[in-house]
């Protein structure tokens, strides 16, 4: 299998083999064409909630714009060293839960040596993913039914996603490790404060992870950051706020030239027992 990796056929749970062409289970004979850019669709039809599920073409290319800017860097390179203290090897098996269009999947990659596989439930996102790293395999499948087998996995990254300690735990070696982001009580306060009339006051901290992990490590990170213009524009369109805003709040941020954010989130590293 692609770079060690060990996935397993969505439909009846045995291990995939792969040819040029396709992943495939022998027992059942399913079978799953690469696509042409690469990537692989491992989302059936009946896991499905939606047409296109998952962020559209332009969300994606935002998000793509926004971090290769560089502005999230220091939160790219906070999980990766949390990664290389916590793996449990050199060369770690690496999962990328909701990798979206590939920016953190391909930095750990390189920075952590590491066979990876990023999943996304948008077959946008795997599409565009493609042009960031060849050397990762990219696949489209929900994150709630991973298709990946039990105990293949070094790391799992999730990173602003929701955490399933259930199926993480699974598809974790014992003694893997999980690592999860989340947002502080402050990130994007100054955006906030102009979108929406009042902010509440929400006190942000990872939630419990059950009895399936030990918690090694949990960090609180913070720092700021100057937007131009189109950075902004970028960053509201690959946020869940730009969907809310009203169109005065949208204009006033359009006219804005330049605008200082507060980036605030958790590391969390947690290892499977």
């Amino acid at each position: 299998m692609h770079n060690g990796l060990r996935l397993m056929c969505p439909v009846c749970g045995e291990e995939l083999q792969e040819d040029e062409h396709r992943l495939f289970c022998l027992k059942k004979g399913h079978s799953f064409d690469k696509a042409r850019q690469g990537y692989v669709n491992l989302l059936p039809v009946q896991n499905k909630h939606s047409l296109s599920p998952g962020d559209t073409k332009e969300m994606l290319s935002a998000r793509r714009s926004f971090l290769d800017s560089g502005s999230y860097e220091p939160v790219c390179r906070t999980v990766a060293d949390t990664i290389k203290k916590y793996s449990p090897s050199s060369s770690p098996v690496l999962a990328d839960i909701g990798c979206g269009e590939g920016y953190y999947t391909a930095f750990f990659r390189k920075y952590c040596n590491a066979s990876c596989v990023g999943i996304d439930i948008s077959k946008n996102g795997a599409r565009m993913a493609c042009s960031r790293d060849r050397n990762i395999l990219w696949l489209v499948a929900t994150a709630s039914r991973l298709p990946l087998c039990d105990g293949s996995v070094d790391v799992l990254c999730a990173m602003f996603s929701l955490f399933l300690p259930d199926e993480y735990a699974r598809v974790l070696k014992k003694g893997g490790c999980a690592v999860e982001v989340t947002v502080g009580t402050e990130h994007l306060i100054e955006l906030k404060s102009i979108i929406y009339d009042e902010v509440f006051e929400q006190h942000k901290h990872p939630a419990p992870c059950g009895e399936l992990f030990d918690e090694a490590e949990c960090r609180e990170y913070k720092y700021k950051l100057t937007l131009n213009n189109g950075e902004l524009r970028a960053l509201l369109l690959m946020t869940p706020h730009f969907w809310r805003i009203r169109r005065e709040k949208r204009e006033q941020l359009e006219a804005t030239e330049e605008l200082t954010l507060t980036v605030h989130y958790w590391v969390r590293a947690l290892i499977r027992k």
